[in-house]
């Protein structure tokens, strides 16, 4: 297997030894933690290969082949007609023999929707902590909960180390079908393209809004079909039903109960979701189950919390998009401005994109 150079794996300590001398300073919790970090990002870059050497290798699968000759074509498109970043980032391939690159352990109050925040040295304050193993991420829940957390893991097939690196198309990435690997491009370079430090929501729906108006603008370049209505109005619905589900906890949890009754009122909250769900899939829906493995797992506060990271303020960017004509570099210098509102003045512009829809 071809390995990074040794001028490359320079390039990585010494991006990555001032961090991890910054980490020293917070105590002997976050050394253990920040260490399976860098290690877990030291080895992904090590397994790093050029994707046209992957492709001209006989002993690359013919599955893996095409794959890896489609994602090339998504790259191209990426940045000459999405116009993000036109660097290395997925133009190599790194197999990591896992299914899931890294997993994410969201946790919240028993009786609130905040999310439990974690800070570091580039991300800035995120809602959530990566691990590298499922196993450490399931002990660092099995400790959250025993705080009194409502805690959620789940599995994670790409991130963006924000141009730090050159990230890999990852194995992980290239087994949900040709287009589910082009728009992981996409949501990744739309994070290097543009990141404000401490808002996950603001950064997390900006890359969701790239990755699909890009994928409608990707699929009509190849001349297809634009993704089924059924399938887009079951998706959009079920957010939304997931969303106003959030909203009654939140009233709840800032209402006049106590503590008790409040736990009383969650619990029926998730049967209302649970019921509201199956009315939907078995009449609108016609019986499609495809939600059902994530509705009736074990359910929490955390595990609602990525919708409102990952889906809050997609209306708000789509608004912007139809104000600037479709122009993708217009709508990133708006974005840009909207980034560097404080944080109030900018939850309150893009509440108003929102309500102007």
């Amino acid at each position: 297997m071809q390995r990074s150079g040794p001028g490359a794996l320079d390039r990585v300590f010494t991006r990555l030894v001032p961090l991890l001398g910054a980490i020293l300073l917070n105590g002997c919790s976050s050394v253990a933690y920040y260490g399976q970090l860098a290690e877990g990002q030291f080895q992904l870059l090590r397994a790093r290969q050029p994707v046209a050497q992957v492709v001209a290798d006989p002993a690359t699968s013919p599955q893996l082949r095409s794959r890896l000759a489609h994602a090339e074509q998504a790259r191209v498109f990426a940045s000459e007609q999405l116009k993000l970043p036109d660097n290395r980032s997925y133009r190599v391939y790194a197999d990591i023999a896992r299914p899931y690159v890294v997993w994410n352990v969201f946790a919240t109050p028993e009786l609130s929707l905040q999310p439990v925040t974690h800070c570091f040295p580039i991300a800035g304050c995120v809602a959530y902590r990566g691990y590298y193993q499922q196993g450490a991420a399931r002990g660092a829940a099995a400790l959250m909960r025993q705080d009194g957390l409502d805690v959620y893991v789940g599995g994670v097939e790409a991130y963006s180390t924000l141009g730090w690196f050159d990230d890999p198309i990852l194995s992980s990435m290239v087994g949900w079908g040709d287009e589910r690997l082009a728009t992981l491009i996409f949501h990744e370079l739309a994070h290097q393209r543009f990141y404000v430090q401490d808002d996950t929501e603001f950064n997390e729906s900006f890359a969701s809004f790239v990755e699909q108006e890009g994928t409608r603008q990707w699929r009509a370049a190849r001349g297809l079909a634009a993704i089924g209505e059924n399938q887009g109005r079951q998706r959009d619905q079920f957010i939304r039903l997931v969303l106003a589900s959030r909203e009654r906890l939140q009233a709840i949890y800032a209402g006049p109960l106590d503590d008790a009754h409040k736990r009383l009122a969650k619990q029926a909250e998730f049967e209302r979701l649970r019921r509201e769900y199956r009315q939907m899939r078995d009449g609108q829906w016609g019986g499609d189950k495809r939600y059902d493995a994530w509705m009736y797992g074990p359910m929490s506060n955390a595990k609602l919390l990525p919708f409102g990271l990952y889906d809050q303020w997609v209306p708000a960017f789509a608004a912007v998009f139809r104000e600037v004509g479709g122009d993708w570099l217009r709508f990133y210098q708006r974005v840009e401005q909207l980034g560097r509102l404080p944080i109030e003045e900018r939850k309150a512009a893009l509440q108003r994109l929102v309500v102007s829809l």
